[in-house]
């Protein structure tokens, strides 16, 4: 990348020094046609030049990396024929991203994020280079392609809590809603749209081509990096920021704790995916395309729910909405367990996948606002070891079950216990209904 001037960085003192963003009522949209209502709200892409270069960076960049994910799989097997071996590059990817993952948001909140960003997204590119050029050289050794995806997770789970802590700095808290729907169209354009074009461009011409088009995408999110203005913490604060201390706000904030739960129980309880495999024989008399199916459904849900997100500014009840959409996603994956025809199947999981784009949406908006800026990146620090760990107790759990009963059993019990769960959060925490993001408490 060519040097860019440094004349357009605003200085420190340029930069809203405010300790949390104030809510701001959003212009009204009522003269607007009710489909353009519904549609994503583009605001935050239209009105702020550093979000949206950040967001186009990211968005590329999540279709490069799921390529890459998808490369490396098909690397391993090619040269193990073991499945068990390719199912190690997710421990491997998987043990970075648990134990540096409360750490990066600790340093997050003791340095510069735009630095730390910076320095992740270029770690990033650089290890997608070194895998381009390992396949270009052939040297086919899988310890290689491990310690590559570890050195991937270490540099994301370093740098980015920074880049999800420096969105309530780059657009005004009545947009937060808006610009955390579109954080998760891009999340989920690299899920669908990635895997898709890596197997594409592997099968015509080799994993090389998919590396070496991941590191050309990551020249968006450092450019976007580098335009941005200095991202330091606010706050008094003196020296590193503790990771226990992260922990213990956490713990003591209500509201914040809350959403942390509700998540956890929908990816605990009512996330099937390690029997997918199982479900396609059993249930459908399909194959490894019929998993494929069942695998992308949630994520196209996800997608479509994030394209017609333009009502999600309007709600302020933002804690009964979250209850209320981890309910929906386990309510749409006990009733997935109950039918036996594949497009039925595939739609429940689609809705499942919709709902908990809600409430992605909401729990980010809540812990961007509630939240002071100082304990941001330690708290998108647990998030990640959540999100990181969450599916993989998931996975133990639905596993577990299946084995002892059966798999439809374990699909609809699970998603009972989801909603199940929900209402033990909403009776034990009364107060989290009634969150009112005009008046945000942590």
């Amino acid at each position: 990348m060519g040097a860019v001037s440094t004349d357009h960085h605003p200085s420190e003192a340029d930069v809203p020094q405010s300790a949390a963003p104030t809510p701001v009522a959003p212009a009204s949209s009522a003269s607007l046609p009710w489909y353009r209502r519904s549609l994503a709200d583009l605001s935050p892409l239209r009105d702020h030049p550093d979000y949206r270069r950040v967001w186009s960076g990211q968005a590329v960049s999540s279709i490069g990396q799921q390529m890459t994910a998808v490369a490396v799989s098909v690397q391993v097997y090619d040269l193990t024929g073991c499945a068990f071996a390719t199912g190690l590059v997710g421990l491997f990817s998987l043990v970075p991203l648990v134990a540096l993952g409360l750490y990066g948001g600790a340093i997050a909140d003791s340095v510069d994020r735009r630095k730390l960003g910076l320095t992740g997204s270029a770690g990033l590119a650089t290890v997608s280079a070194l895998l381009a050029a390992q396949a270009l050289a052939g040297l086919g050794q899988v310890a290689v392609l491990y310690a590559a995806v570890a050195l991937q997770a270490g540099f994301f789970a370093l740098s980015s809590p920074a880049r999800s802590a420096m969105i309530p700095r780059l657009v005004p808290a009545h947009q937060l809603p808006a610009a955390n729907a579109l954080s998760t169209v891009s999340m989920n354009l690299g899920l669908t749209v990635g895997p898709m074009t890596g197997g594409l461009l592997i099968g015509a011409y080799g994993a090389q081509a998919a590396y070496l088009v991941d590191t050309v995408a990551f020249t968006g999110t450092l450019y976007a990096m580098w335009r941005l203005p200095a991202m330091r913490p606010l706050g008094d604060r003196k020296g590193r920021a503790s990771v226990l201390d992260g922990l213990r706000f956490l713990r003591e904030q209500p509201n914040l704790r809350t959403s942390f739960l509700a998540d956890l129980a929908a990816m605990i309880f009512g996330m099937p995916r390690a029997l997918f495999p199982a479900i396609a024989v059993t249930f459908y008399g399909g194959d490894a395309r019929t998993v494929g199916l069942l695998v992308s459904a949630p994520a196209v849900g996800a997608l479509v729910g994030a394209l017609f997100s333009g009502w999600v500014a309007r709600i302020h009840r933002q804690g009964a909405v979250i209850l209320a959409a981890v309910a929906a996603w386990g309510l749409a994956i006990a009733a997935f367990g109950l039918v036996r025809n594949l497009w039925l199947g595939l739609l429940l999981l689609a809705l499942a996948g919709c709902a908990d784009t809600v409430s992605m949406i909401f729990r980010s908006t809540m812990m961007q606002v509630a939240a002071p800026d100082e304990m941001r990146g330690r708290l998108q620090g647990i998030f990640i070891v959540v999100v990181a760990g969450g599916p993989r107790l998931g996975d133990f759990e639905s596993g577990t079950v299946a084995a002892l009963t059966s798999p439809a059993t374990s699909v609809i019990t699970g998603g009972l216990a989801c909603a199940a769960a929900v209402l033990l959060l909403a009776a034990r925490r009364p107060a989290f209904l009634t969150y009112d993001a005009r008046h945000p408490t942590p």
